[in-house]
């Protein structure tokens, strides 16, 4: 598996362009000569569609719209907004396909992929002498691998998703029990949670809630769901004590899981009656304003005490039906520029360049943030491995159903219906169905 350290994924050194003649572009590019007499030429005008997966057409606004269009004066940009009726698959039935297209790794094979709709950006990278090195070194990789044809199909744009330890602080000085601090390891969460969880009249506090999804797909160990080599579960015994770490935590009295994944991840912290809630940090799942709240880092397994997990960003992909594709690179390349990084970071979107400067300016606008524990987003200095994806040429099961299945899984176990053991023989027997399904396609 990969190791990155941290001058590959914190970018604690800023990486130098290499061009002669030039130094680079806030967009990635390098300069081979002073262009700054060259004529502007005059270009026709065209429209661009673009498919923000997961994300309103406020945020695309927001985020690059204005400086889209002082860049691209001459393209008008149509935004599709997710919404019921337009997803992509949907789209492409009525053959309104978007020119740009907004993915992630764990939705790439179905919703990209499969649609038939990739394109190699390797071609265009080379074309317009873009530096890949800007970018954390495992989110450019990452996305080849899943791809498993060695082709780049995206080019990465913030926020990425570190998991966390998020805590209320009106439980824990209610009850005078002292904060979670940065550092701790499972056991020193479970010693937490087992005070916290209690009761006081009829009112029920739990000391713990978590994202089990991201919990598991995102472990420090980097173990896939579905094996790369095999088609099957991943390593049923490397799973098991991953099940059982988490498992205590909801065997606690008064710390029953919510009846639904979706309550356990959206609900139950928000609620005000948790004390603890392990999740992504991400500013696309806001905390009331109600609860002080703060955070410290993801706990660690006793075996990798120095690794934070986290999940990658979303990408800017091109469809391999748009008419104009190095227009529409041009695009990618101005929303993922440093101008427009710097200014997200300072929205408190975490950057995925490796730019020091702009990790430093991470949350400047947002005072909200100043009195937040924020530093334990960069505490560790070395991340994770990703999981190892799918060899080339083998059929696969999209990650978002491998995700799914991994985490009804649990729930299933947490709430006691089946055994870890079973419970993980049910899970290698769908994804061996899903598989069947993927090659009968």
């Amino acid at each position: 598996m990969k190791k990155w350290g941290p001058a590959a994924l914190l970018g604690l050194t800023m990486i130098a362009l290499t061009a002669c003649g030039g130094g680079g572009n806030t967009d990635g590019t390098q300069n081979s000569a002073d262009t700054s007499k060259t004529p502007e030429v005059k270009k026709d005008p065209i429209t661009l569609s673009v498919f923000g997966l997961g994300v309103k057409e406020e945020e695309f606004n927001d985020r690059f719209k204005g400086v889209l269009e002082k860049k691209f004066p001459y393209i008008t940009f149509k935004y599709v907004a997710p919404d019921k009726g337009n997803s992509l698959p949907e789209l492409v039935a009525r053959g309104e396909i978007p020119d740009l297209i907004r993915t992630d790794v764990p939705n790439l094979k179905n919703n990209y992929l499969d649609l038939k709709l990739g394109t190699d950006l390797n071609e265009l990278v080379k074309k317009h002498k873009y530096d890949l090195t800007r970018f954390n070194a495992p989110f450019i990789q990452e996305m080849i691998d899943a791809g498993q044809t060695g082709a780049l199909y995206g080019l990465p744009y913030p926020p990425y998703f570190p998991l966390v330890l998020t805590y209320n602080k009106n439980v824990f000085d209610k009850f005078g029990v002292p904060y979670p601090k940065d550092g701790m390891n499972w056991d020193d969460a479970y010693e937490i949670a087992k005070k916290m969880s209690r009761t006081e009249g009829t009112n029920v506090y739990r000391g713990f809630s978590g994202n089990i999804m991201a919990m598991l797909r995102d472990n420090t160990y980097g173990y896939p769901i579905l094996d790369p080599n095999a088609d099957q579960l991943y390593d049923m015994e490397k799973w098991k004590p991953l099940f059982n770490n988490l498992k205590r935590f909801y065997d606690l009295p008064n710390n029953q899981i919510a009846a639904t994944r979706p309550a356990e991840i959206n609900d139950a912290f928000n609620k005000g009656n948790v004390a603890m809630q392990a999740n992504q940090y991400s500013q696309y799942a806001p905390i009331p304003k109600e609860i002080e709240w703060d955070i410290v880092t993801y706990p660690t397994l006793k075996d990798v005490p120095k690794k934070m997990a986290w999940r990658g960003p979303a990408y800017w992909s091109i469809s391999a039906t748009s008419k104009y594709k190095d227009d529409a690179f041009q695009v990618i390349m101005a929303m993922v520029s440093d101008e427009v990084h710097l200014a997200d970071s300072k929205k408190g979107m975490l950057p995925v360049v490796t730019n020091k400067s702009i990790q430093d300016a991470f949350g400047q606008d947002r005072p909200d943030l100043v009195s937040k524990n924020m530093k334990a987003l960069f505490y560790y200095q070395e991340w994770a491995p990703y999981s190892p994806k799918r060899k080339p040429g083998t059929a696969n099961v999209p990650t978002v159903v491998q995700q799914d299945s991994m985490a009804q899984t649990f729930h299933d176990v947490a709430s006691n219906k089946v055994d870890v053991n079973t419970g993980l023989r049910q899970l290698d027997e769908k994804l061996k169905a899903e598989l069947a399904k993927e090659k009968s396609k």
